[in-house]
């Protein structure tokens, strides 16, 4: 049956007790960080109008510190781009390195083509047109190195350890020395005036260096072209007709050859004169 309704029941009722209430455990850092997401009376701080939330604000850029040993760091990385050693002293400073000392004959501008080439070039010079003279020699390499390979002549052969004569095309610097050092005599003719008796002059061999061999007989050469008709006109005639004596020489058609051989005939029949007196002073 229900309980007895009166006025002190109501008030026992209604009346609290004095009872100690149990700890509760105290949250952690996840449900801290839980219930602040989960407060949604909270204010998102105030902003500029118009502005981007910190969250969607682009990454800065990390500053860049210049100092002498961060220029050095990125030196040394250039030069290794260049594949140069960046712990070389004498490349310091310098994007390629050092040259070598001395230098090297090919490396000097004044010097940079073979010496057959040079001093021929020089020759064939007139007027003092050089720029002339080198589009002549070109002329004449080109001709050597398109035209057939030579036929040799066994009676007047080339100096020894010439490369054979299917090879000679394929190097026309190397044809045109060949040809101009294989007719180039060893000794020219040298008057002295009065000592033969009478007034005549007594004829002496004397050798002749490189550079002087090679200057006579292309002179040699030069005169047989000369004397020779062009074939047609124009300006590229002439180096035509010098290279055409040049192949003549190599197989041996030349009339130089015969020149050459007067020289050294020459030669040998007056070698008994450098026992001259006089001449064992001078020579």
């Amino acid at each position: 049956m229900p309980p007895r309704l009166n006025i002190w029941s109501a008030c026992s009722a209604l009346s609290t007790r004095a009872r100690a209430f149990a700890r509760l455990p105290q949250p952690g850092p996840a449900a801290l960080a839980r219930g602040l997401a989960d407060n949604t009376t909270s204010r998102l701080p105030e902003s500029t109008p118009g502005a981007l939330p910190p969250s969607m604000l682009p990454e800065s850029e990390p500053a860049v510190y210049s100092s002498s040993e961060n220029e050095t760091a990125i030196n040394q990385l250039r030069m290794i781009e260049y594949g140069l050693s960046s712990l070389d002293p004498t490349v310091e400073g310098h994007k390629y390195g050092m040259p070598e000392l001395p230098l090297p004959s090919q490396k000097h501008a004044k010097h940079r083509y073979d010496s057959v080439i040079t001093q021929v070039t020089r020759l064939l010079m007139r007027d003092g047109k050089l720029a002339k003279a080198q589009r002549d020699m070109a002329i004449i390499l080109n001709y050597l190195r398109t035209s057939p390979p030579p036929k040799l002549d066994p009676a007047r052969p080339l100096l020894p350890g010439a490369p054979p004569a299917s090879h000679l095309p394929l190097d026309p610097v190397l044809y045109l020395a060949l040809a101009i050092d294989s007719v180039a005599p060893l000794v020219k003719m040298r008057g002295f005036k009065g000592l033969a008796g009478g007034g005549k002059s007594l004829d002496v061999p004397m050798p002749l260096r490189a550079r002087q061999r090679r200057r006579t007989a292309f002179g040699w050469i030069l005169d047989v072209v000369n004397k020779k008709k062009s074939k047609g006109s124009g300006r590229t005639m002439f180096p035509h007709r010098v290279a055409e004596e040049i192949v003549a020489v190599v197989e041996g058609r030349s009339g130089v050859w015969d020149k050459r051989t007067q020289v050294h005939k020459s030669g040998t029949g007056n070698r008994a004169n450098l026992n001259h007196m006089a001449i064992k002073g001078m020579v």
